[in-house]
């Protein structure tokens, strides 16, 4: 599965920066997430339960990040196993360009499922993952925009 898009945040580049490296806004922000810890500035364990269609499972996972380029860009990558649902493996390149009094985000993501999952279909997956993303997006800019 491919996901390119991007968000204008009314925020500086400096304040997303900073909320995008932030456990807890992100664990704010990603639905369904039950924990997330920060092991070191570029290691993060996640718990994140969610339905997809008749699926619903924990995902546990393990997520990466490099490619730093504070406060511009960065690659995340992540692996995350939900038992007999299946699991989850990928990536995005995120990029903070400045705009006017605020922040254009953009990400290009690279994900792949397996398991029950990947029997669901494409079109589910496809529908299921963009849904998700316009959550976490729209927690996220109402959190770094202090709403």
């Amino acid at each position: 599965m491919k996901m390119t898009g991007e968000r204008r945040i009314g925020a500086s580049r400096d304040i997303v920066w900073a909320a995008l490296n932030d456990p807890e806004v992100l664990r704010r922000s990603i639905p369904g997430c039950k924990s997330l810890t920060k092991h070191s500035d570029t290691e993060l364990d996640a718990e994140v339960g969610l339905k997809i269609g008749p699926v619903q499972a924990v995902f546990k996972g393990h997520v990466n990040l490099s490619n730093l380029n504070p406060p511009v860009s960065y690659t995340i990558t992540g692996e995350g196993k939900g038992g007999a649902a299946g699991h989850a493996r990928g990536g995005a390149d995120v990029t903070l360009d400045e705009d006017d009094d605020g922040t254009i985000l953009r990400y290009d993501v690279n994900a792949r499922v397996g398991g029950k999952l990947a029997q669901l279909g494409s079109r589910l997956i496809d529908a299921t993952a963009k849904k998700l993303s316009n959550q976490f997006f729209s927690k996220f800019s109402q959190i770094a925009e202090g709403k």
